[in-house]
């Protein structure tokens, strides 16, 4: 082999090992969401059932059933949603279980229909009751400006920042979020999407980088076989 080919096979060889290694590494990641989405519908799988306050946090996907009475003054227009291609907000209420602790609940989408300085009717019964919902762990969403602290109701928020609302509130909200069953009453559209593990995509991206491995592969032994026969030449 000519001295002038080393570095050049060193470095296709390089990176030849780290697109296998990409790709190697994005089929660990489906099996990661694979291993997810398994837990997620097994826990969707158990029947509604009653859980301690204290384990709500950790019931993530499950079906669960709360007591308690919604706060019909302390409720959040969680805005800046899109449903069906309607601009929106979610209305979130507190929904008092014990002692002050409390846990947010999604009623369900209302589309402002351009009337944005207009908040549909979301007064609910304050009367205690059962409901079924489904536990999520609200995500943080980036925020453009800091959101300015108001203590009037409904409060427009841009983020689901529970500390700040535990404080807003008077309550001690549980760090998790509650869907409220689509077949609930004191409720608005809901169509909840259901858990994507993006499986496939990591797979796509596998199956990239796994081609891309192998043209330059291709392309590195078409060299090293044109090398030889210049040497032997």
């Amino acid at each position: 082999m000519k001295r002038s080919f080393i570095l050049p096979a060193i470095l296709i060889a390089i990176t030849i090992w780290g697109l296998l290694s990409l790709g190697f590494w994005q089929l660990d990641r489906a099996d990661e969401k694979r291993a997810i989405e398994a837990e997620i519908v097994a826990a969707q799988s158990n029947p509604a059932e009653f859980v301690p306050v204290s384990e709500l946090a950790n019931k993530e996907h499950y079906q669960v059933l709360l007591q308690g009475y919604y706060d019909n003054d302390k409720q959040f227009i969680y805005d800046n949603q899109i449903v069906n291609s309607n601009a929106g907000y979610y209305v979130l209420t507190p929904f008092v279980l014990e002692n002050k602790t409390a846990i947010l609940v999604n009623r369900g989408f209302v589309p402002w229909y351009g009337q944005r300085g207009k908040v549909a009717d979301i007064t609910v019964n304050e009367n205690r009751a059962t409901i079924q919902v489904e536990l999520i762990k609200p995500k943080m969403r980036l925020k453009l400006k800091t959101q300015k602290s108001v203590s009037t109701f409904p409060m427009l928020v841009q983020s689901l920042d529970l500390e700040q609302f535990s404080q807003y509130s008077g309550y001690q909200i549980i760090p998790m979020l509650a869907q409220l069953d689509v077949q609930a009453n004191n409720g608005f559209y809901r169509k909840w999407k259901p858990f994507y593990g993006s499986i496939d995509k990591h797979q796509g991206y596998a199956l990239q980088w796994f081609l891309m491995a192998l043209v330059l592969s291709f392309i590195a032994l078409r060299l090293f076989i044109k090398n030889t026969k210049n040497i032997d030449t």
